[in-house]
């Protein structure tokens, strides 16, 4: 079963996201509901600190993603929903820390809003994978 990444001619190539993908007919998706910076307690990891609580939400994701038989190779869609007022780049740089230098990244799209579910979250993320 066969994902194929499109990244077309004429448009940016980035070592970050892919353009588009297709599924094979028949994919066992998983969709990865949004993470955030709670521990298996219910406690907020880094208040305040957008860096340390996107860590933490791609470190729950990755939990569930694992939980399922998946890899971070086999995620297809990435959303980052972030505060408005936080630092993109912070979160961006939790991502190449876990994404590495993996070929054929997902697709990502990424929002800035007014405020998330908790006044102290920073940032959500959510996913879809499409598992062996």
């Amino acid at each position: 079963m066969a994902i194929e990444h499109l990244n077309p001619e004429g448009m940016y190539k980035s070592p970050v996201f892919s353009q588009g993908i297709v599924l094979p007919a028949g994919a066992r998706l998983l969709l990865i509901g949004g993470q955030n910076a709670v521990d298996a307690d219910g406690s907020i990891i880094g208040k305040g600190d957008v860096a340390a609580q996107s860590a933490k939400a791609l470190s729950n994701l990755q939990l569930v993603l694992e939980a399922a038989g998946g890899r971070l190779e086999d995620l297809v869609k990435v959303t980052v929903i972030i505060d408005q007022d936080a630092d993109l780049r912070f979160a961006f740089g939790a991502w190449m820390a876990v994404w590495g230098d993996r070929t054929n990244p997902p697709t990502v799209t990424g929002f800035r809003v007014a405020g998330l579910a908790n006044p102290d979250f920073l940032i959500e993320i959510e996913a879809q994978a499409v598992l062996p």
